[in-house]
C-alpha cells in the first residue's frame, strides 16, 4: 500500500485582517497585513469597526485560509468569541483565527481554550507571526 500525501498548495495563503469592534487604532494590523503580503500571501483588511459578522461575512465571501483579528480596545473578551461562534454557526469553524493586540495573559489563554490559533502581543516580531500564520495555513490544508 502506497503513502498517500496532500496536494501540494499552488494558491497564495489568503489571510482576512480585521480591527473588530470601536477600536480605532489599525497601524499594527496594517504593520502584520504588510508583512504576511511580503510574504507572499493575498491579505483582505477589512479596515476599523468591524462588526463579528461583518468579519465573518468577508470571510466567507473571500474564502480565506485565515483571520486575523487586531484588537486595542479591550472588548477582546466579547468580540472574539462571538467570531468563533458565527464561524461555528457557518460551518466554517476550520478556519483558524489568530489575533494581536493588548491581550492581558489570562485573558488570552481564555481565549485560546476558546478557540482562538494564536495570539500576539506588542513586541512580537513580523518574522513570528508570518510563520505561524504559514503553519495554521499548513494545518487547514
Amino acid at each position: 500500500m502506497g503513502v498517500t500525501t496532500r496536494p501540494r498548495r499552488t494558491s497564495p495563503i489568503r489571510v482576512l485582517i480585521a480591527k473588530p469592534g470601536l477600536d480605532g487604532h489599525d497601524r499594527g494590523a496594517k504593520v502584520v497585513a504588510r508583512a504576511l503580503r511580503d510574504a507572499g500571501m493575498e491579505v483582505i483588511y477589512t479596515g476599523l469597526r468591524q462588526s463579528p459578522e461583518e468579519i465573518v461575512r468577508a470571510a466567507l465571501e473571500e474564502d480565506v485560509d485565515l483571520i486575523g483579528l487586531s484588537i486595542l480596545s479591550g472588548a477582546h473578551m466579547a468580540l472574539f468569541p462571538r467570531v468563533l461562534a458565527l464561524l461555528k454557526r457557518q460551518r466554517a469553524a476550520s478556519v483558524p483565527v489568530f489575533a494581536g493586540g493588548i491581550i492581558p495573559d489570562e485573558d488570552a489563554k481564555r481565549l485560546k481554550r476558546a478557540g482562538i490559533r494564536a495570539i500576539f502581543g506588542p513586541g512580537t516580531s513580523l518574522g513570528e507571526i508570518v510563520s505561524t500564520a504559514e503553519k495554521l495555513a499548513r494545518s487547514r490544508a
